[in-house]
């Protein structure tokens, strides 16, 4: 068995071209690294004055986070057109275009004209020079609009790399259809689906420092804006290896989480990836979106075909599909789909250890896994997988790893017990052997994290503790 969201490297690789020059994307104002000079941190009323620092882990390690999502954020950064909000929920919006362009949908055939403005973040120093960053957003894109995320850095050698497309991204498909942008490159990096990647990570190459720019765009002369809540991006110096350290079970808990099947779903609506068989990231995410109390509404579900069991498990699978990928595994897509929901926030990052994931079960936050392994590596999974996901819900009282798998015949076989050390080590490990014997790419500890806006004291420090708020 295979499921979608197969690690980029191994999945892309062979369609990649040596050398060429990374996909030029509708226009955007260039903007300067830094503040901007009139950031003014005082915020009005209803602001947060949470600053710089927010969604970013303090202490260095193999990951990094920031993410930018307080009005002082959304005013530190280079503005050509759009505008920060304060609010309970602070975020950046379309007011003045500074433009106008066409956009050539490859996947519609269409052409039509937009009008757009930017946002540029502040230069961002990880803590540790990387080898892979992974950008996420939370946005709402009504009708008639649509985004577009880039990502420019620095190399270690003091050189630059090209604005690399990471997503162009709405929540529906009425206007554009959701895109990864393939053969973007400079000989020395490549973005492989959603993934910056160093080539040559042996060379001792890194990414020292990178700018995220947003670009909104909105039918000409409509009134129309997306709002964005939240943006940023992990950046990571994963060690190559094919094991990882055991950890000491350290929780028995386990959360009450709603268990879905993908394969109730095969066969339907093989447009999105050939149906429920490839499901596996969709589904997950459906899970935790309903954990936390949020689900499509009926009139959202009114296209699906009401003979089919779980019709918002085909509502996630259409609205995280990526038309380049021809997958639903795209990472930052099903985190962006999360967050269409009221009051939701959603990151893509990667965890050091299982000791991490432990504490944000303690919190009560279920996490979506991405890992690949051999039928014979994973005791009690009954396949094995290039790519998939899986939710984590908790721990028995001798650390095994409870998981709600949709790799699943049903809903009521989800949940799963998988052991622990076998679990860990296919979750965190950068390398393994696929079934060929040939060494391939792990995903090295990839998770998506869902929680609500509101948090309990607990869940704030745990995901504090990870620099994701």
């Amino acid at each position: 068995m295979t499921s979608s969201s197969t690690p980029r490297r191994t999945l892309l690789a062979a369609a990649l071209a040596a050398a060429g020059t990374a996909a030029t994307a509708a226009p955007a104002a260039a903007a300067p690294s830094g503040c901007a000079a009139d950031c003014d941190p005082a915020a009005p009323a209803g602001a947060r004055a949470d600053g710089a620092e927010r969604g970013h882990a303090p202490a260095p390690g193999l990951v990094d986070n920031r993410f930018w999502s307080s009005y002082t954020d959304w005013r530190c950064g280079t503005a050509a057109g759009t505008k920060a909000v304060a609010g309970l929920r602070p975020g950046l919006v379309l007011a003045t275009p500074a433009g106008r362009t066409e956009y050539a949908d490859p996947h519609t055939g269409r052409t039509s004209a937009w009008e757009y403005a930017s946002w540029t973040s502040p230069a961002h120093t990880p803590a540790v020079p990387a080898t892979e960053v992974i950008a996420s957003w939370n946005a709402h894109t009504p009708p008639g609009t649509w985004l577009q995320v880039e990502l420019s850095g620095r190399y270690s050698d003091a050189t630059a790399t090209p604005w690399y497309v990471l997503g162009r991204w709405a929540s529906g498909d009425g206007d554009i259809h959701r895109t990864s942008v393939d053969d973007q490159t400079d000989g020395r990096s490549t973005v492989w689906t959603d993934t910056f990647a160093i080539d040559d990570v042996a060379s001792g190459l890194r990414l020292t420092s990178y700018r995220l720019r947003l670009t909104l765009y909105r039918t000409p002369g409509s009134r129309l804006t997306p709002t964005v809540w939240r943006l940023g991006a992990m950046a990571s110096d994963v060690p190559d290896r094919f094991t990882v350290p055991a950890s000491a079970p350290g929780l028995a808990r386990e959360l009450t989480v709603p268990r879905y099947s993908q394969n109730t779903h095969v066969g339907q609506y093989p447009e999105y990836d050939n149906g429920g068989e490839a499901w596996c990231s969709p589904t997950s995410s459906q899970m935790i979106v309903e954990y936390w109390g949020r689900r499509p509404s009926p009139a959202e579900l009114a296209w699906v075909n009401p003979a089919f069991d779980d019709p918002q498990v085909c509502h996630a699978a259409r609205h995280t599909y990526d038309h380049q990928y021809r997958g639903c595994g795209n990472w930052p897509f099903n985190a962006a789909y999360a967050a269409t929901y009221p009051d939701m926030n959603a990151v893509v990052t990667r965890l050091r250890s299982l000791t991490e994931l432990e504490s944000l079960i303690r919190a009560g936050i279920p996490a979506i896994t991405s890992q690949s392994f051999l039928k014979e590596e994973l005791t009690g999974a009954g396949y094995g997988t290039s790519g998939h996901l899986m939710t984590v819900i908790g721990f028995t009282a001798t650390g095994d790893v409870i998981a709600n798998d949709p790799a699943s015949p049903s809903n009521e076989a989800v949940r799963r017990v998988y052991r622990r050390r076998e679990w860990e080590n296919i979750w965190l490990r950068t390398k393994r052997y696929n079934a060929s014997g040939k060494v391939v790419s792990g995903t090295g500890g990839v998770c998506y994290l869902y929680f609500p806006e509101r948090l309990s004291a607990a869940q704030r420090k745990a995901l504090a503790a990870l620099g994701v708020v």
